[in-house]
């Protein structure tokens, strides 16, 4: 009996990483990448399945989720912002901005639209500190930022 027919078209392309990775060391993150890239975050039940084909706790691999921001245990929208809160863009105002954004989309840091069309998140530094305060959407990059820019920036998306 086959015992992938049952499988959704997700579940088979995490099965074909797995396969990639099974005697790999030190496999975690790259499987997680991929992992993250198949379903577009990191929930419970993709995290148990990690674990198990790797063989190692659970836990460990939560602690990695939850470690890195570039992981995310909830899914994102169509247009991921982030604004970053390192010391540069924080001292020049990043922090009215952030309370901007989640005014004008209604959401909190990590959360997403009712729509799934953005997701908010902060960030610890994105390197662009000579046109601080920056805050990125997917891969567009906007810096020297004010809080009047906030809904303009989200009218384009």
């Amino acid at each position: 009996m086959c015992q992938n027919c049952n499988l959704d078209e997700n579940q088979k392309k995490l099965q074909e990483v797995f396969d990639k990775y099974k005697d790999t060391q030190g496999a975690l993150i790259p499987v997680l990448h991929e992992a993250q890239e198949i379903y577009g975050y990191l929930p419970l039940s993709v995290q148990e399945a990690v674990a198990d084909a790797l063989e190692i706790p659970l836990s460990e691999v939560y602690g990695v989720v939850t470690f890195y921001t570039h992981f995310s245990l909830y899914p994102k929208g169509k247009y991921k912002i982030q604004i970053c809160l390192g010391t540069a863009c924080y001292v020049k105002g990043a922090n009215n901005i952030l309370e901007e954004l989640k005014k004008q989309l209604g959401i909190d840091v990590g959360q997403s639209t009712k729509d799934g069309k953005f997701s908010l998140d902060a960030c610890r530094c994105v390197g662009a500190c000579g046109i601080a305060p920056v805050m990125m959407i997917n891969d567009d990059v906007y810096g020297s930022l004010a809080v009047s820019d906030v809904a303009d920036i989200l009218k384009k998306y």
